[in-house]
Formats: structure tokens, sequence, C-alpha cells
């Protein structure tokens, strides 16, 4: 009897985690507006979404990469610069793990925005890329106008990045990783020096990618 009991329950637990695993979805993150429409003869509300701006960097290889270089993709956006000796180090292990896993998925992609464009030169940039040895058709290091890079770290992304004389290095930036969908929303942010949470932005990617196909 206690054997039935035990079993019993086993599988009730099994049903309640799978249940649990199937139904969590990433939370969509940033200012969102409600718009009414009507849909035959009805008022619908229909929810509007944050969405990251458009932007145009230079890369590695001395092109011009935008958001349709990021259509129908799940990428990870950070910001660094290559003479950093604090956090940079640490978060550029860890993207290369990121890097590692996802390396044969074209729908994954990586966009590392220097905050340095003085010191960080397309040259600079191809050189830093190459001793990291990566694929730069799914990683790619940027860099541009300097306010616009602040900018878009500011009210694109909701992180920190600026020069600050008082920092190491000279500059303060965040060391999240945010992940993008493939609708341009912000769907999370992971410390990008801590092991642990990016084994939970691996897990959260393959989750969109996921969600995607059920679209």
């Amino acid at each position: 009897m206690k054997i039935k009991i035990f079993v019993f329950f086993y599988f009730i637990g099994l049903v309640f985690f799978s249940a649990c695993q199937q139904e969590r979805k990433l939370p969509i993150l940033g200012e969102k507006k409600t718009k009414s429409k009507m849909i035959d003869g009805k008022e619908v509300i229909d929810t509007i979404y944050f969405q990251v701006p458009d932007f145009k960097f230079i890369n590695q290889d001395s092109q011009w990469i935008t958001q349709e270089d990021f259509k129908n993709k799940v990428y990870v956006v950070d910001f660094f610069f290559t003479s950093c000796p604090t956090i940079c180090p640490i978060m550029k292990t860890q993207m290369l793990r990121l890097h590692e896993h996802f390396k044969h998925n074209p729908e994954v992609k990586i966009l590392s925005h220097t905050i340095d464009p003085y010191h960080d030169s397309v040259a600079v940039l191809k050189d830093y890329a190459s001793r990291l040895e990566v694929d730069t058709k799914q990683w790619n290091f940027v860099t541009g106008v300097k306010d616009e890079i602040y900018q878009i770290a500011e009210k694109g992304y909701f992180v920190a990045a600026k020069e600050d004389a008082n920092e190491a290095g000279g500059f303060i930036h965040s060391g999240a990783f945010v992940l993008i969908d493939k609708n341009r929303r912000i769907r999370g942010y992971y410390d990008g020096t801590k092991a642990e949470k990016v084994d939970l932005l691996i897990k959260d990617i393959e989750l969109l990618l996921k969600e995607g196909l059920k679209n």
C-alpha cells in the first residue's frame, strides 16, 4: 500500500513539475503602453511593448551593423572596453562560454559595444576579436560615435555606460548581459561576471528559441 501511495505522489509531482516547466515564460521588460482598437465592432486593448531603437555602428571588419543584422535573431548585448582592468576580462570569459554553446546556431548572435571609441578603433577591435578566436559572423564588436553608444546603452538597453575619471580605467559600465528576443524586446538581465547567471542566460536563450517555434 505504501509503495502505491509513493508511486502515486511521485507521478503527481512529476506531472506538476512538467507543467511548471512548460508554463515558464520570460517576462517582457521595459515600458509598455496600451492602445485601443476596434475589431468586429468591439474595442480591444492592445499592449505595445518597448523595443530596442534603431542603431548604426561599425564593427571589427569595417562593416555597418544595424537592427537589420539582428532581424529574427535572439541576441545578447554587453558594453566593455579593451583596456578595461576590472570586470571586462571576467565578462569576456563568460561571454566566450555562451559563444561556444551557440556557435553553430545561426539564430543566436552577440553584440559587444566598446564604450571607449577613442582608443578602441576598428583595427583594435579586429585584433581583439582575432585574439579571442571567435566567429565574428555571430559575435560583433562595434564602435561608433561616443554619445550614440552611451545613448543606446542608457535609453535602449537601460544599462550604465559613461566616462568617469574616478573609476579604474576611466569608465563606468554595467556588467550585465542583456537578452533581446526576435521582436527587439528586452527579456532579461544577467550578471556577466557570475557563471551561474550565465548558465541561466543560456537556458533562457534556449527557452526563447522554443518560444519562437510556437509562434
